[in-house]
């Protein structure tokens, strides 16, 4: 089984795993684990006969016809790149929303993540612009949706992503209906 990650979510689902997995392996873009994994977590990796970690590296494809059957992992630091049987891959590639570049337009919480619906209206430094209530996924600004991981309170899993994804086009077509547009 691979994992793709290098901090302390991935160090945990590695030491998890290697409890009943023959051998994980950590495919770890940086080079070191210390840079961003907690020294305990760290050192249990380490001490396990059957965690493997390959540094400088990432997974650039995957392939598979009813079940995931192999990977191929670019080894950034030599530029080489294998494919590697996998029966399992688990990715744990952040808990940090990439949303500083929106702080000037929309309102993040104390950790960057987009604050929607009643979260706006409880925020809202200024009011909120319109005279009705924000939708459950609307940004600051109305009509801006978001929905996922970036989202503040939202589920951080696979399902509610693509769930509140469905309702955020939803909500779009009934934005734009309102507005007349």
């Amino acid at each position: 089984m691979f994992i793709v990650g290098g901090a302390n979510s991935a160090g945990q689902a590695a030491v998890f795993f290697s409890g009943i997995a023959r051998s994980v392996t950590m495919i770890v873009r940086g080079s070191s684990l210390s840079s961003s994994m907690s020294f305990y977590l760290t050192e249990r990796s380490e001490r396990a006969e059957n965690i493997h970690v390959r540094f400088t590296s990432a997974v650039v494809a995957v392939s598979g016809d009813d079940h995931l059957e192999s990977i191929e992992i670019c080894d950034h630091a030599t530029n080489s790149r294998e494919t590697v049987c996998a029966g399992a891959l688990f990715i744990f590639i952040g808990a940090i929303p990439p949303t500083a570049r929106l702080a000037n337009d929309v309102l993040l919480d104390d950790r960057g993540f987009v604050l929607t619906g009643p979260a706006v209206m409880a925020a809202h430094k200024s009011g909120w612009p319109q005279d009705r209530d924000s939708f459950l996924l609307e940004t600051s600004i109305p009509g801006v949706f978001a929905a996922g991981d970036v989202r503040h309170g939202s589920g951080k899993r696979v399902a509610t992503a693509v769930g509140e994804g469905a309702m955020a086009v939803m909500s779009v077509w009934q934005y734009r209906a309102l507005m007349g547009l």
